[in-house]
């Protein structure tokens, strides 16, 4: 049985180095860059990426995402810098064989409406040369639960479906790295949720996720890691690790009523580096310890006679990092 048949892997702690061995990484970039006469479509990329990995490519249009993902594809060469995809070196001579183990889902399917599902998987598999045609395409179906609707006309599926089908075809080829270009663009939330669950689940069988997309929310819930490129790499690494690099850890507290004094209240408290006002009765509070200042923060408040409703750490969330970067 293929890759995305298995569920024979557990997905990587966020954060944990990447392994070595027979577990190496299996897609590295080194110095990357791509220029086009004058232009430089973006320049001195290093990242690698772990087998069953969702990694998060974010910037803004223009940034050098889709091109990155092209040159990866062996789509276009590299004007500097080395990779290898799949175990194998980015080279001219390589390309048929680095294009064997990946995939590239684009944004639109590119579907053929009056084909039925099973009839489009047919059309690809047969461009594709794919080994096994029939067996293939039954796995992919039930990989992106389409079994069932395998004879519908592809014309009369929804989006949500045709981008199913679309994951279905990316599958023939049972790639060890699939590269998908805004999976969820134009989706509503219900049919981004169903993909989302389906990119998950190709994780968990050991597939590596190359993610572009402008929904950082989606980024955030499904990627173990993100890069942020604008034109050159801004940052790399898990959600939470960008959050802490870029931002103070907060405490917002909300009380009933605006206090008379906050200063008198939070100057000096253990673990409280400064505060501001949020709101009436909000106060932001930058703290070098949550746990520690939190206690001293509330017992402040009930001493100076404030009604309490709420104290918790604030989160930042990766919109807030794209932007602190991009903006």
């Amino acid at each position: 049985m293929g890759r995305f048949g298995r569920d024979d892997r557990s997905r990587r702690p966020a954060g944990e180095p990447l392994p070595a061995g027979p577990d190496a990484p299996v897609l590295t970039a080194s110095g990357l860059g791509k220029r086009f006469g004058d232009r430089t479509a973006f320049r001195d990329v290093t990242f690698a990426i772990a087998r069953g990995e969702i990694f998060g490519f974010l910037g803004p249009n223009g940034a050098g995402k889709t091109t990155t993902v092209r040159t990866l594809g062996t789509l276009i060469a590299p004007t500097a810098g080395s990779a290898t995809v799949a175990g194998l070196p980015l080279t001219p001579a390589n390309g048929p064989d680095i294009r064997r183990r990946i995939a590239i889902m684009p944004e639109s399917p590119g579907l053929y409406p009056r084909l039925s599902v099973r009839e489009n998987l047919a059309c690809f598999a047969e461009l594709y040369d794919t080994p096994e045609p029939a067996g293939r395409i039954d796995r992919a179906l039930r990989s992106v639960h389409l079994a069932d609707r395998a004879a519908d006309p592809c014309g009369a599926l929804s989006k949500g479906l045709r981008q199913r089908v679309a994951l279905a075809r990316a599958l023939l080829s049972d790639p060890e790295i699939l590269f998908l270009d805004e999976p969820t663009s134009g989706l509503d939330p219900v049919a981004a949720h169903d993909v989302h669950e389906l990119i998950a689940e190709l994780s968990r069988g050991g597939v590596s996720i190359f993610l572009t997309t402008h929904r950082l929310a989606e980024a955030e819930r499904l990627c173990d890691r993100v890069a942020i490129l604008n034109t050159t790499l801004r940052t790399i690494g898990t959600p939470a690790e960008l959050r802490d690099q870029l931002f103070a850890r907060t405490l917002a507290v909300e009380t009933q009523a605006a206090l008379d004094d906050p200063d008198r209240v939070f100057a000096g408290l253990p673990g409280v580096d400064h505060w501001r006002r949020t709101g009436p009765c909000g106060y932001a509070l930058a703290v070098s310890d949550p746990v520690l200042a939190a206690p001293a923060v509330t017992r402040a408040l009930v001493a100076d006679g404030a009604d309490v409703l709420s104290i918790g750490e604030a989160r930042h969330s990766l919109e807030d990092v794209y932007l602190e970067l991009i903006a």
